[in-house]
């Protein structure tokens, strides 16, 4: 069979020079990876993009788990790139990054890809499938590699910057989205053996952090915190949700703020379940704490990060909101259930959610990061929260899917108990009244356009 062949094209208003140098960064292939992919590089051998580099990802098809290997066979400087599939799920896979100059401050990103499907003419039911899911695939790469060469990358001066958390939802994202703005990241890691150039060990349960082998630092970013949202919330469970966030934000806290040369900004993680349920009226940062459980974890959670403040360090308390991403969260657990149908709502769907793209949440930190005047509480969520009659109905339409499923209130207590109450049930209606008078423009600042993006439809 003949290869079939897809190609994308986009100007983007960047020299080639700069263009084609970003694509060798780190963090460049997790940065273009769209977040509903099934796809995570798990090793790497060989600088960028260079001939020879080969690379190892793990994928699941069909919630098959298996190995994706490619060898990048080609390279001219300014001029393309071009990888092969060694092992992995196609008949042959030939990819071609193009880079072609259009004036002096501007090029053309042509990606174009050689393939066929394996088994010969019994794929040839499946190449349409194929044809529509290569073109999600390079839409959201294309949309992203514009967006941020625009408008991010190398804008800002240089930052070496201390992050914790990098492995959870946000922080996976977060890193590559910094390397390849330009900044230098070190990640807080937690084991000890085979750590890397761009890793240092730490236990923030016993205490256990050597801040000065990090050498200088810009900023720190701490995004540390057990998931709250599975299951009922036992004793047991209660407390590690407090400790998993407290103890971590304590531990960086005092440690940086004993530096010699200490870091100019501590962005610390906190989220909107501070205010508790404040029914239908807007709420800003000024708005003071709630009287639920997790209204008692988020003040512990920020109090821990005053001692920086108490130094002189810009400190940032980031009250987060529900961030959009099928790569974690509240939106990965929903993508199955609304795909087939079976969106639901959540007792009378009257109270608020305060979203935010997961795009947007990734720019507001870089934005808080490079502005001097921003401290204290940020709400990190759009500037139009919904309903959460609004956000099912809002997300069965983007699936072309019906959402008439309703979950009585007795019965979601009944499930999940005070989880269910203070995070499903509550209403937040939260605007990020700091961020918009600070001059940080919202990629999403309406539902379906965000839910379209993130999920590639």
């Amino acid at each position: 069979m003949i290869d079939r062949i897809y190609t994308k094209k986009t100007t983007i208003n960047v020299p080639i020079e700069q263009l084609f140098a970003w694509h060798a960064r780190n963090g460049a292939i997790q940065r273009l990876t769209p977040p509903w992919a099934p796809l995570k590089l798990i090793s790497r051998v060989g600088n960028g993009i260079d001939k020879g580099v080969r690379v190892r990802f793990q994928m699941r098809l069909f919630k098959i788990p298996m190995v994706w290997e490619a060898e990048h066979v080609d390279y001219q400087e300014n001029v393309l790139f071009q990888d092969h599939q060694t092992k992995g799920p196609f008949g042959k896979w030939v990819h071609t990054h193009l880079f072609h100059a259009q004036g002096k401050n501007s090029s053309v990103m042509e990606d174009r890809v050689a393939y066929k499907l394996p088994l010969g003419f019994l794929s040839l039911p499946f190449y349409n499938h194929a044809k529509k899911e290569l073109a999600r695939v390079f839409d959201y790469r294309h949309r992203v590699l514009k967006h941020d060469l625009e408008q991010r990358a190398d804008k800002v001066k240089k930052q070496r910057i201390l992050i914790s958390g990098a492995s959870g939802t946000i922080g996976s994202i977060l890193v590559p989205f910094l390397r390849t703005c330009g900044h230098e990241v070190i990640c807080l890691v937690r084991n000890c053996s085979n750590l890397a150039d761009d890793e240092l060990y730490w236990d923030p349960y016993n205490g256990v952090l050597d801040i000065e082998k990090a050498g200088p630092i810009d900023g720190v970013i701490n995004l540390n915190g057990a998931d709250i949202s599975r299951g009922k919330w036992t004793d047991r469970q209660k407390q590690l949700i407090i400790d998993s966030r407290v103890k971590p934000t304590a531990l960086l806290a005092e440690k940086i703020s004993k530096m010699v040369d200490p870091p100019s900004i501590f962005i610390s993680s906190s989220a909107i379940g501070l205010y508790g349920d404040g029914e239908d009226r807007v709420i800003d940062e000024k708005e003071t704490v709630g009287n639920s459980f997790i209204s008692s974890v988020c003040d512990q959670w920020e109090t821990a990060s005053l001692t920086a403040e108490a130094a002189g360090i810009r400190t940032v308390q980031l009250r987060i909101g529900v961030v959009l991403t099928p790569a974690g969260g509240a939106l990965a657990r929903m993508m199955l259930p609304f795909s087939l149908g079976l969106g639901t709502r959540l007792s009378h769907g009257n109270q608020y959610m305060s979203w935010i793209s997961m795009d947007d949440a990734l720019s507001g930190i870089l934005h808080i990061l490079e502005n001097q005047a921003i401290h204290g509480p940020v709400n990190l969520t759009a500037p139009h929260p919904v309903t959460n009659k609004e956000f099912t109905r809002s997300l069965g339409r983007v699936f072309s899917r019906p959402a008439f499923f309703v979950i009585p209130r007795w019965v979601a207590v009944g499930l999940w108990g005070d989880m269910g109450k203070e995070t499903l049930l509550t209403s937040a209606r939260v605007v990020p009244e700091k961020l918009l008078k600070n001059g940080f423009v919202f990629e999403h600042s309406e539902l379906i356009p965000a839910l379209k993006d993130m999920l590639g439809r």
